[in-house]
């Protein structure tokens, strides 16, 4: 089965005038990153459908509660190895400090204080504590990041129609795919879940699935071998802003197609950017992209396995230009 979607809506919003886009943060603890080895299977964990709602930059976040306080707003991405709190939540819950941590941005790394939260509650059954790096409200845009060490050995659906995330254990068996899902198989690095069955414009490429940016982010080493086949059409200027402040600056090009799996994707917008980011994750030197909300939003649902390492897309019964029309909004 192939899906073919098309961006051509989208990419024209996208084009039209300099974007400012907020990217997704990689932090790793000094001592031990729990990102690293494969996940343990989830089995215990019971079903939870969480709402949520679009923040100013289309990413999505989900009510958090911190030590029975709350709800607070954090931003789910997948492309963050921790989660993470605001300083000003941080101060109103009275946190007690953590030790200094190194977090990986977009646009480079820094040392960042962390804080110990006791209780992190994401619905009624997902309790856990963390420590967790300490960021400015108005650079993440929300009140934390909800990373992927709280995800892990558990399946993650982003239901786009009904705003609704549902958390279960990878164990838990899928009986039977619904019409229209295409599965794709990845493999971990650093705790993310990527996918190499895939090409852009025909260069085949690695994508990293970031839900934490609302734009697709392509490395230096997809560009050159892009231009190097003379499949690059007209750029524009576009510029990104870390999680702790940074700006990054880069090109906007409309690819003509994308290719995940089984999925083509038409018209897709693509900021390219020697970002930090691929550097942390070993991944400068392959053709890489992080893959945005602009590409996901465009399906009915999208599964992150981070376990099983499995990718399911859910595509939607409208046509193409329905698709573009529902992935612009």
């Amino acid at each position: 089965m192939r899906a073919v979607l098309s961006w051509t809506f989208l990419a024209a919003a996208a084009l039209a005038a300099p974007a400012v886009a907020q990217p997704s943060t990689t932090v790793v603890d000094p001592v031990r990153d729990p990102a690293q080895g494969p996940a343990e299977v989830g089995r215990t964990t019971t079903t939870q459908d969480i709402a949520f709602k679009y923040d100013r930059n289309a990413r999505m976040t989900v009510p958090v509660r911190l030590g029975g306080r709350g709800p607070y707003r954090f931003l789910v991405d997948t492309g963050a190895d921790r989660t993470a709190v605001s300083t000003a939540v941080a101060a109103q819950l009275g946190l007690s400090d953590g030790p200094m941590a190194t977090l990986h941005s977009i646009t480079g790394t820094s040392e960042v204080r962390t804080a110990n939260v006791p209780r992190l509650e994401l619905g009624p059954d997902r309790v856990r504590s963390v420590e967790a790096p300490l960021l400015d409200a108005v650079n993440m845009g929300a009140d934390g990041i909800l990373g992927v060490d709280s995800l892990t050995s558990q399946r993650v659906m982003f239901d786009f129609k009904t705003r609704i995330i549902s958390i279960v254990p990878s164990a838990q068996r899928i009986v039977r795919d619904e019409v229209g899902t295409i599965v794709v198989r990845g493999k971990l690095r650093r705790g993310h879940l990527i996918v190499t069955t895939a090409t852009a414009n025909g260069v085949p490429m690695t994508v990293v699935l970031d839900t934490g940016s609302e734009i697709t982010l392509g490395n230096a080493a997809l560009r050159a071998r892009l231009e190097g086949r003379r499949k690059l059409g007209l750029a524009e200027r576009v510029e990104m802003t870390s999680v702790t402040g940074q700006k990054l600056v880069g090109d906007a090009f409309q690819l003509r197609e994308v290719k995940i799996g089984d999925v083509i994707l038409k018209d897709l917008v693509i900021m390219f950017s020697d970002a930090a980011i691929f550097r942390t994750l070993d991944l400068e030197r392959k053709p890489t992209v992080l893959l945005g909300m602009n590409a996901m939003r465009a399906f009915d649902k999208v599964s992150i396995d981070f376990a099983r390492k499995q990718l399911r897309m859910v595509i939607p019964e409208q046509s193409s230009i329905d698709a573009a029309v529902m992935a612009a909004r």
